[in-house]
């Protein structure tokens, strides 16, 4: 599953310089597949999509800090414990109950990501 961060967000930043795969930005901020990662070009996602790794895409939230689900592997492969979760001040790096992936899903996509 990706980890998502909720509306009780302070906005402090914490999260972002912690995850591994870049897939955390501030709120309105555009992101790139290719923030953080190996990827470059056209790629195929291992959702089956599509992407220009460099294009910008709209962001998820406009308020405050959003996990991109396509680039959020839970930390799996870089550390023991989602890093978002560990330092968020206000506990609001949770669980999204509507992104469920297995270990090795995540390791996959980490894979995919850092050749």
């Amino acid at each position: 599953m990706a980890i998502i961060i909720t509306d009780e967000c302070i906005n402090c930043g914490a999260c972002e310089p912690e995850c591994p795969n870049n897939a955390i930005y501030e709120g309105g901020a555009e992101w790139r597949y290719s923030d953080g990662t190996s990827l470059t070009g056209m790629v195929t996602l291992p959702t089956g999509e599509n992407a220009n790794a460099d294009s910008d895409n709209d962001p998820v939230d406009m308020d405050v800090y959003y996990i991109v689900p396509n680039k959020c592997t839970e930390c799996v492969g870089f550390h023991d414990e989602p890093q978002c979760a560990a330092v968020c001040p206000v506990d609001c790096c949770v669980d999204d109950e509507n992104v469920r992936e297995t270990e090795d899903q995540l390791l996959a996509k980490k894979d995919f990501m850092h050749l």
